[in-house]
């Protein structure tokens, strides 16, 4: 049962992998036998001295900066099984300020532009690069991080729900563009989890003005909203992912699974 999800001599890069949930689907990869590339603009020291672990610094907002990264990696190791886009950015924020107490919290060009550029170009760019190889190979999974808000909409996030329900299409798309050649696209929609550096409490602060909350207690009524009763573990993600990227998920492709403990049941 330990070798159920043997991932040994698959190649995965992990967008954004350095931190939170990348960081983890990066050990969980690991520990089921893959070689991991991460590409982030930051490295992970925990992982440096690891030597089936590969950091490529790459901004996954520029097409130069990607071509370059998958170009390494085929250089070094000749294929790409795996890819996760899991790079991801959120700036909360108001479509007006109707408060009209912090204007710094409406939302901007630089914002949308922001958080369209990493979330959803960076998304085409990379499973661009990555796709010409693996239809080469006929062979390969492109796993998609989308979100809860992608599905439903979230209050003070509308233009990262935005970004995620385009992932969502992404995935739907192309998936019927590549099963020809034996390549899967699928896509992750977690909830509500434990905290990440990008919910940090600057996020947090930002988050409960658009919702008109106390800041000290945006996450405090999980019990209430989640049929489940907590949030969700980065672990529990990571899970997931990693079993859509082995071949025991053989036959899934041009979905998005939720991940929510029930909170969302789309």
């Amino acid at each position: 049962m330990e070798q159920w999800m043997d991932l040994t001599g698959k190649v995965v890069i992990v967008t954004g992998g350095s931190q939170g949930i990348g960081e983890h689907v990066v050990k969980t990869l690991r520990a089921n036998g893959a070689v991991v590339v991460i590409a982030d603009l930051t490295e992970n020291p925990e992982f440096a001295k690891d030597e089936k672990i590969f950091f490529v610094k790459c901004n996954v907002a520029k097409k130069e900066s990607v071509d370059a990264m998958v170009d390494q990696v085929i250089e070094r190791y000749g294929k790409i099984d795996g890819l996760l886009n899991n790079a991801g950015v959120s700036r909360p924020r108001l479509l007006v300020d109707y408060y009209g107490e912090k204007p710094e919290y409406e939302l901007t060009e630089d914002d949308f532009d922001f958080m369209v550029n990493v979330n959803q170009k960076g998304v085409f760019l990379c499973s661009q690069a990555v796709a010409r190889h693996m239809i080469q190979a006929k062979n390969g999974v492109i796993v998609n991080m989308s979100s809860e808000a992608g599905q439903a909409g979230s209050k003070g996030q509308s233009c990262y729900s935005g970004t995620k329900g385009a992932v969502l299409s992404y995935t739907m798309s192309w998936a019927k563009e590549l099963g020809a050649f034996n390549i899967r696209v699928v896509g992750v929609a977690p909830s509500i989890n434990e905290r990440t550096p990008m919910n940090n409490d600057e996020a947090f602060a930002a988050l409960a003005y658009t919702r008109g909350q106390d800041p000290n207690n945006v996450s405090s009524d999980y019990e209430k909203i989640i049929p489940m009763g907590r949030a969700g573990k980065l672990d529990e993600v990571a899970d997931l992912i990693c079993y859509l990227l082995s071949d025991r998920a053989s036959y899934i492709s041009g979905t998005t699974i939720n991940i929510s403990g029930a909170k969302s049941t789309r």
